[in-house]
C-alpha cells in the first residue's frame, strides 16, 4: 500500500510545482522559482510532512503577461523520476499529453521511473486543450469526443506492455502496431495508480472507466455532493475523488484577505488573463465555459478552486470538501517551500483535530 492509500480521510498533495509561480499569476516577489534545487526541497519538506502525493502540471508554454507563469517548467516524467530518487514514501505523478506522446516509448519511461519509486509512481492523462501547445509539435488538435476515444486506445497500448506476458498486435481506428511488448515490467507486479479529469460527459465517463482517481474542478464546494454522488452511481467500485485548489493563507482572515488583495488586485499579472482564457476557449475545453474560469479566479488558482482564509477557515473548507464526498485536494501554494511550515504546523494539526487526517 502507497501513501495515497492511506486512512486519512482527507488527503492532500502539492499541485503545479514543476511550474514558474506554481497556480498564482502574480508579480509579487513570492512568485515561486520552479528550479531544480526548489522542486527538491519542496517535495522533501511535502514527504517529511506526511503529504500523500506531488501532482505536477504537463506545460509546454506559458501564459505570457509580465511574468508568463508556467512559462518555465519540467517535463513531467523526467520530474517525476527526479523527485522519485530524493524522497522515500510520498506518491509522485506524471502527467502526459496523451496525443503528443507515442505510447510504446510513454509505457517504458513510466516503467522506469515506477522501479526509480519503488512503487511509488503514478500517472495523469490529459487528452488535450491548448491548441498552441499542439501545434507548436505539429499535431493538430481532435474534436472534442474523439480526443478521449484517442486517449483510451492509447491507455490499452500502455498497459498492453505492462501486463502482457507476450508480444501483442493493435490494430485499431488511431494505432497500427505489431509486436508490441516490454519484458520489463512495473515494479512489483502492480501498475502505476491512474488519474483522468474531465468536466465534460465524455470525459467523465472515460475517467470512471479507467482511472482509479478522478480529479475534478471545484466550482463551489455546495455543488460537489450531488456531483460526487452521481458519479459513485455510475462507477460503484472503490475510486478516489479529488480536487484541485491554491491555498492563500494567513493565520486570521482578515490578513489572508488582505494578503490576497495585494497578490491579485495589486500585483496580479493582469496582462496574461485575456491570453490564458483565450487559449481554453480555442481548445475547446469544456471547463472554459465554467464560472471557475473568470479572469480573477484565472489570476488567484489558474482556474482551480481558491481557498482563501485564516488556518481555522481552510481546515472548514477542507471538512465541508471531505462531508460532500472528496477523498483530498491536489493545492498549490504561493511558495512551495515559504509556505510548506505553514501547512505543516498548522494547518495539519488542525486537520488531525478535526478527524480529517490520522495523527502521525
Amino acid at each position: 500500500m502507497n501513501r495515497i492509500q492511506s486512512d486519512n480521510r482527507f488527503k492532500l498533495g502539492l499541485f503545479s510545482q514543476n511550474c514558474s509561480g506554481g497556480l498564482t499569476m502574480t508579480k509579487a516577489p513570492e512568485f515561486w522559482d520552479a528550479s531544480w534545487e526548489n522542486n527538491v526541497t519542496a517535495s522533501r519538506l511535502a514527504d517529511d510532512a506526511g503529504l500523500e502525493f506531488l501532482l505536477p502540471v504537463a506545460r509546454w508554454l506559458g501564459y505570457g503577461g509580465d511574468v508568463d507563469a508556467e512559462g518555465e517548467n519540467f517535463e513531467t516524467l523526467t520530474w517525476a523520476t527526479g523527485m522519485l530518487s530524493v524522497t522515500t514514501e510520498i506518491v509522485v505523478f506524471g502527467t502526459i499529453h496523451v496525443p503528443l506522446v507515442n505510447p510504446v516509448f510513454a509505457a517504458k519511461q513510466m516503467i522506469s521511473a515506477h522501479h526509480a519509486g519503488r512503487g511509488r509512481f503514478g500517472l495523469n492523462m490529459v487528452s488535450g486543450w491548448n491548441i498552441e501547445e499542439h501545434l507548436m509539435f505539429g499535431i493538430p488538435i481532435r474534436e472534442h469526443d474523439e480526443r478521449y476515444a484517442y486517449t483510451e486506445e492509447w491507455l490499452d497500448v500502455v498497459e498492453g506492455m505492462w501486463k502482457n506476458d507476450e508480444p501483442f498486435d493493435l490494430a485499431g481506428k488511431f494505432f497500427d502496431l505489431k509486436g508490441v511488448y516490454s519484458r520489463l515490467k512495473p515494479y512489483g507486479g502492480n501498475r502505476p495508480m491512474l488519474v483522468s479529469a474531465g468536466n465534460s460527459p465524455v470525459g467523465r465517463d472515460f475517467a470512471l472507466r479507467r482511472a482509479d482517481c478522478v480529479f475534478m474542478g471545484v466550482r463551489e464546494i455546495d455543488a460537489l455532493a450531488p456531483e460526487i454522488a452521481d458519479m459513485r452511481r455510475m462507477a460503484p467500485a472503490p475510486r478516489m475523488y479529488f480536487g484541485c485548489g491554491n491555498l492563500i493563507c494567513r493565520p486570521t482572515r482578515k490578513q489572508a484577505d488582505e494578503y490576497y488583495h495585494y497578490l491579485i488586485h495589486e500585483m496580479g499579472d493582469w496582462a496574461a488573463v485575456e491570453h490564458a482564457l483565450r487559449i481554453r476557449k480555442k481548445g475547446g475545453a469544456s471547463s472554459a465555459e465554467l464560472p471557475t474560469h473568470t479572469a480573477e479566479r484565472r489570476l488567484a488558482a489558474t482556474g482551480t478552486y481558491p481557498i482563501v482564509g485564516g488556518y481555522d477557515d481552510v481546515v472548514e473548507e477542507f471538512r465541508r470538501m471531505s462531508d460532500a464526498g472528496l477523498d483530498g485536494i491536489a493545492i498549490g501554494l504561493v511558495n512551495y517551500i515559504d509556505d510548506m511550515p505553514m501547512l505543516q504546523d498548522e494547518i495539519i494539526p488542525r486537520m488531525e483535530r478535526a478527524g480529517l487526517r490520522v495523527p502521525r
